[in-house]
């Protein structure tokens, strides 16, 4: 059975929308123009949008711009959003216009849909968006997105993992292995000093994350449309970053040339960046644990990942490295991220970056999934077992070890 619709109107004309949803004309129009993928926005990008809508109009309110009823409406309905309800009316393609208009008037729709009473009526783009362009308000919500996940999600992982690395090079200071170099025997190494590059690369990795950290937290709130703050009174960007300083924790505040924030998006290409700096780290790590897991009888065999679920569908008993082969897969997707955001962040033509959403969507997948895949490392880690035997025999034979005689013969 058809779902039953209604008419709404825009500037444009009349379209039919659900008679259940929540978003308006603009948001249909979205939906009908771009069938393009099944991406859509994740929800810390719609959460980000939401937060800015509530503390503009905290602000409106502070400023005496809009009336108390309907600001108060409105940043009740954007708590909502905030909180993760009405997920289902937020399902415009990722690839859209690509100011991201398209979401902050979704956004805007549904707020003001949720706030309209029978004697109070919201108007999204009049109230809602009041002191706001899309131009300003999705590259700051793309700021408060990877901040915010990267603070909640991606740092805590990396200290996990780097714990977790740090006990097993205590426990494995004085276990001796044949070192390579070319994956050809080499100069003996501990097992402890091999595993401290892998924890130097964690800890390098999370220095320069939180290094971008402070470019990240300057927002282009208050630039409107051109970066001018048309249609803004003084002062609203601060007073707004300052209120998202409270409802977050984090210290945003109003980057110093508003055109820059509007016109490019270096600082989430430098974020990029360091998160594909983090997959190579992990690919190397990666790999290394699944060539010394190598084996069990004809391969390096120095040590043994926890299995976790047989490893063919036609050979019996057989085990094999899947979690780090599934982060090999993540990190080379950040790779690609990284490389589509690369893209993206040359068409800042004049006063616009004009592929937003695409960026939004990659550099928050690829904070996603490296969490997540640095959360699973962590398991790796603690639960491998060292073959302690095997690497002493494998020294003992090891030719490479008359290197220490040069200096006497």
């Amino acid at each position: 059975m058809a779902k039953k619709k209604i008419k709404v109107s825009d500037s444009m004309g009349t379209v039919e929308i659900p008679a259940d949803a929540l978003y308006q004309a603009q948001t249909q129009r979205a939906l009908d123009n771009f069938k393009i993928s099944s991406l859509r926005l994740p929800q810390a990008m719609i959460r980000a949008l939401a937060l800015v809508k509530k503390a503009c109009v905290e602000t409106n309110l502070d400023l005496g711009k809009i009336d108390q009823p309907r600001g108060q409406a409105i940043a009740q309905a954007a708590d909502l959003i905030i909180a993760g309800k009405h997920a289902d009316q937020f399902g415009i393609d990722v690839f859209q216009t690509g100011s991201g208009t398209s979401s902050n008037m979704n956004v805007n729709e549904v707020i003001a849909t949720l706030a309209s009473t029978a004697t109070l009526q919201v108007h999204p783009n009049d109230h809602v968006n009041m002191g706001q362009s899309s131009n300003d308000v999705f590259p700051s919500a793309i700021h408060i997105a990877a901040a915010e996940t990267i603070h909640e999600q991606l740092l805590p992982s990396l200290q996990m993992l780097e714990s977790a690395l740090e006990k097993r090079i205590e426990q494995h200071r004085e276990t001796i292995k044949t070192g390579r170099t070319h994956l050809m025997d080499a100069m003996p190494i501990s097992l402890g000093q091999e595993m401290s590059a892998w924890a130097s690369q964690i800890k390098n990795d999370r220095y320069r994350i939180q290094t971008a950290l402070s470019r990240l937290q300057q927002l282009a709130i208050g630039g409107t449309a051109v970066g001018t703050g048309i249609n803004t009174p003084p002062g609203f960007g601060q007073q707004v970053c300052a209120k998202l300083h409270l409802a977050t924790g984090i210290r945003f505040k109003q980057m110093e040339n508003l055109f820059e924030g509007l016109s490019t998006q270096n600082t989430a290409l430098e974020v990029s960046g360091q998160l594909r700096v983090m997959a190579t780290s992990l690919t190397k790590i990666c790999n290394d644990l699944r060539w010394m897991n190598s084996g069990p009888l004809t391969g390096l065999g120095e040590i043994q990942l926890q299995a976790l679920q047989p490893g063919s569908s036609i050979m019996p008993a057989k085990v094999n490295p899947v979690i780090p082969e599934a982060v090999l897969m993540a990190s080379a997707q950040v790779i690609g991220n990284d490389s589509t955001i690369s893209v993206a962040a040359q068409s800042g033509n004049f006063q616009l970056n004009v592929m937003l959403p695409v960026i939004a969507y990659n550099l928050l997948q690829s904070i996603e999934i490296l969490s997540n895949a640095s959360r699973h490392l962590v398991s790796v880690i603690e639960s491998m077992s060292v073959k302690s035997k095997n690497m002493a025999e494998n020294l003992a034979f090891n030719p490479i070890l008359v290197t220490a005689l040069n200096p006497i013969i």
